[in-house]
């Protein structure tokens, strides 16, 4: 025995009590930093979804898709008290949706650019004169 540390199956390290050395009950010093980022990680998506309660991803297609997004990055500066760009935004939209689907579409663009002319009806000049 090394150190409590048996050699096992072809030079593979086991504790005596069965567990692997690397497993996540003896996680190394330098995995301390990672399990810190694992969590900011799980904290920014948890605040991502609270704050999809408030802003529907449905809303990030059509014409409200800029004010959704920038609530949504409202809402993770004001959680975190940092700066977030749209692009980071939807990245983390992006682990949990298909963002392809959200985007728009040729044919209501074509809607959304359409110029019509618009004119107030004769009536209701005559009912001010009147």
């Amino acid at each position: 025995m090394n150190g409590g540390v048996n050699k096992k199956n072809g030079g593979k390290e086991e504790e005596q009590d069965g567990l692997s050395v690397h497993s996540p009950c003896k996680a190394p010093n330098s995995s301390a930093s990672s399990l810190r980022k694992e969590q900011s990680q799980v904290d920014l998506e948890l605040k991502l979804l609270e704050a999809l309660e408030i802003y529907p991803p449905v809303k990030l297609r059509g014409i409200h898709r800029h004010f959704v997004l920038y609530g949504l990055t409202e809402y993770m500066r004001r959680s975190f008290n940092r700066q977030f760009s749209a692009s980071d935004v939807l990245q983390m939209l992006d682990r949990f949706y298909n963002l392809e689907m959200l985007k728009a579409d040729d044919e209501e663009t074509g809607i959304l650019n359409q110029v019509e002319e618009f004119s107030l009806p004769p009536s209701y000049f005559t009912k001010e004169e009147s």
